[in-house]
């Protein structure tokens, strides 16, 4: 009778694991890297997105091959599901499939000054009611205004509507199911749009008042 596995990506701010569990529950292996922090500025964390993307990969494989070892085959893994670092952003070329930035980490202080002109902006104080979030510079929507104020390949990717954004599941979720090549799918989850200030708490649904 063929076992049923469940993997699990665990792609955090650190480190990526990919574990494989049983129908009960019980750890059956695993695999876990370290990874790269990159400071370019005071206050900046930076990661690269094809080493997160490595990274999973790299797990997986060697999961897999444990796996193996122990008598088990990767056809045995029925699903597998994604955790990872929620406000972490990532800018994408929706025609080349490239990274147009480094992923800004969630914990990176770039935007203090983009928190403090968006707090003053008409409007703002209902924001909260919207998507339940503070502006503060942890939140991704933040980044992205950043990133469309002073990175002009970003923007550019904007006006001409090849812009991909999306937090680290995205981004995983769209290379892991084809990419550029095989069309990979663009999407997220509400457990982390909700991470993002654009969605509507209440409706599960991304709110145009917000990314106004």
């Amino acid at each position: 009778m063929t076992k049923k596995l469940v993997g699990s990506i665990d792609q955090g701010t650190t480190s990526t694991r990919f574990v494989i569990f049983d129908e009960q529950g019980s750890l059956i292996t695993f695999h876990q890297i370290e990874l790269e922090q990159h400071y370019p500025q005071p206050g900046w964390i930076e990661h690269d997105p094809f080493e997160l993307l490595d990274s999973v990969n790299i797990c997986i494989e060697h999961a897999v091959r444990k796996l193996g070892l122990m008598g088990y085959s990767a056809k045995d893994i029925q699903s597998v599901g994604l955790t990872n670092q929620r406000e972490t952003l990532i800018t994408w070329d929706r025609l080349t499939g490239e990274p147009l930035y480094p992923a800004i980490v969630w914990s990176d202080a770039r935007t203090i000054e983009t928190v403090e002109q968006l707090s003053k902006k008409e409007g703002a104080d209902i924001l909260q009611s919207i998507c339940g979030l503070p502006i503060t510079t942890y939140f991704s929507a933040v980044k992205l205004r950043w990133l469309l104020d002073n990175i002009p390949i970003v923007s550019q990717a904007q006006q001409q509507n090849r812009l991909c954004v999306g937090t680290v599941d995205a981004w995983l979720i769209y290379n892991l199911t084809g990419g550029i090549e095989n069309n990979g799918a663009f999407v997220t989850d509400v457990t982390n749009a909700s991470r993002t200030m654009l969605m509507n708490i209440k409706t599960l649904e991304w709110s145009q008042e917000a990314i106004k």
